[in-house]
């Protein structure tokens, strides 16, 4: 592939001796990934049942190549989220941060969702995922993405982190910064992103890089632990942010973290004035990994972590009539469901989280878990708490293999036709499932299914 020259030249500089196999592995073909939602299959259970030549990614616990002709992407499974499509090296930062049930953790630079899918279901459904990304259309991105992973309690919200840290300080337990950079990283990945590639380039994101992670270490709560990560290889985005932090930030220190062979130390040679400090920071190479680019940081803040006093959310009343039509629908659902913890907006039925405490002026796209809508006498279920639930939460559910002809017509919007000994219930709403993990809603009248699967999320 064509490299930039100014590119090739600081590399050159940079690497020395290490340059020529650097450069020959852009000769190589990229590594595809995937990584397995823990939070609804085993790692075991994932290998019995997947259709792919997959071999384990030795430094991710969940994660595996797959070969290009899987085409995993257009499988059944990766509509019921069992799987996040994603480069190998990219996997890592999530990996890195020790995430604890119960934890509130924030993921600053989230979109298109990759981190912050695997840190939701390291959460299992409790504590709190904050996740933002500055712009709307990818923050869109990123909601489908972790609604399909069935992640119930997901703040997602669109704003400048300046914003956010005006009304979290020092909240989180963790936060994870996978700062947005030059991508030197991915030119073999992606060849586009080494066209628009400028010398300055570097320079510019270093000076956002540096905001942004004062804004984290402001939301970082004492005790916690702020990971950073970039997909570049540049100096300038990577030690030297890490270096401007610890100088801007006595109660902060880095980290080690696990060794693996073929990780590299950080460069604190390649900066002015670089503490030895720095070596603890990971770098991924691709001529001595199989994945692309990548820097990793672990930082931690000093001191213990002081009990917060939780503000208590205004609770918005459901009155007699929504109440009496929620409880018909839920009594068929097996999942224990807080009707105290429900919020009904322009019908628009949520169950959302008690963490956020009473935070105003932070404009969000999804607080909690989207249950559906209320229309008139009844209540619809929506997409996203059927990505929530597992198959025996409910009590009428269609479960087919994923060899069977329907479940392909039924992602693409079609209406199929059951068996009688296909559900418990002859008639009315049922969980549509394959291989036992939910796809999605249908709702059975004399034998046929009638389609209700997310209309934009259907297979072309």
């Amino acid at each position: 592939m064509n490299l930039p020259e100014k590119f090739t030249e600081k590399m050159k500089r940079l690497l020395g001796d290490e340059y020529e196999e650097f450069l020959k592995s852009y000769q190589n073909s990229r590594n595809f990934g995937l990584r397995v939602n823990t939070a609804k299959i085993s790692v075991e259970e994932f290998q019995k049942i997947a259709p792919f030549h997959l071999k384990p990614i030795p430094w991710i616990e969940n994660g595996f190549y797959y070969e290009e002709q899987d085409r995993p992407a257009r499988h059944p499974f990766y509509y019921a989220g069992l799987y996040y499509l994603q480069e190998p090296s990219a996997m890592t930062p999530a990996s890195c941060l020790n995430i604890r049930q119960g934890e509130k953790v924030l993921d600053l630079c989230a979109a298109p969702g990759g981190k912050a899918t695997e840190l939701g279901a390291k959460l299992k459904g409790e504590g709190l995922l904050v996740a933002n990304d500055i712009s709307a259309s990818r923050a869109r991105a990123l909601l489908k993405n972790i609604e399909v992973f069935g992640i119930p309690n997901a703040f997602l919200i669109n704003e400048i982190p300046a914003k956010i840290a005006e009304q979290f300080t020092e909240f989180f337990d963790k936060i994870l910064v996978d700062a947005p950079c030059s991508g030197e990283g991915m030119f073999r990945k992606d060849p586009d992103v080494a066209k628009v590639w400028e010398e300055q380039k570097p320079l510019q994101c270093s000076k956002i890089q540096k905001e942004i992670i004062l804004y984290a270490a402001d939301m970082l709560a004492p005790g916690g632990e702020l990971l950073y990560s970039t997909c570049t290889f540049s100096p300038e985005e990577n030690e030297e942010v890490i270096q401007y932090l610890l100088h801007s930030r006595e109660d902060f220190s880095l980290e080690k973290m696990r060794e693996y062979k073929g990780f590299s130390m950080g460069r604190p040679d390649w900066i002015e004035g670089g503490s030895k400090e720095l070596e603890k920071c990971v770098r991924i190479w691709p001529h001595k990994m199989g994945g692309e680019g990548h820097f990793i940081a672990l930082l931690k803040k000093k001191g213990e972590k002081k009990e917060e006093r939780q503000s208590q959310r205004k609770k918005i009343p459901i009155n007699k009539t929504e109440k009496k039509i929620l409880e018909e629908f839920f009594q068929n659902v097996r999942k224990k469901t807080d009707l105290q913890r429900i919020e009904i907006r322009k019908d628009q039925v949520y169950q959302v989280t008690d963490l956020l405490g009473d935070r105003k002026g932070i404009p969000f796209l999804r607080n909690g878990l989207y249950l559906g809508e209320i229309k008139k006498d009844r209540f619809e279920p929506s997409q996203s708490f059927a990505m929530a639930l597992r198959k025996e939460e409910y009590d009428s559910v269609i479960d087919l293999p994923f060899t069977d002809p329907r479940i392909e017509k039924y992602l693409k919007g079609e209406t199929i036709e059951t068996d009688e000994t296909e559900s418990r219930r002859k008639k009315g709403w049922q969980l549509v499932c394959v291989n036992g993990y939910p796809l999605g809603w249908g709702k059975l009248v004399n034998g046929t299914l009638k389609n209700k699967y997310h209309a934009g999320w259907r297979m072309k």
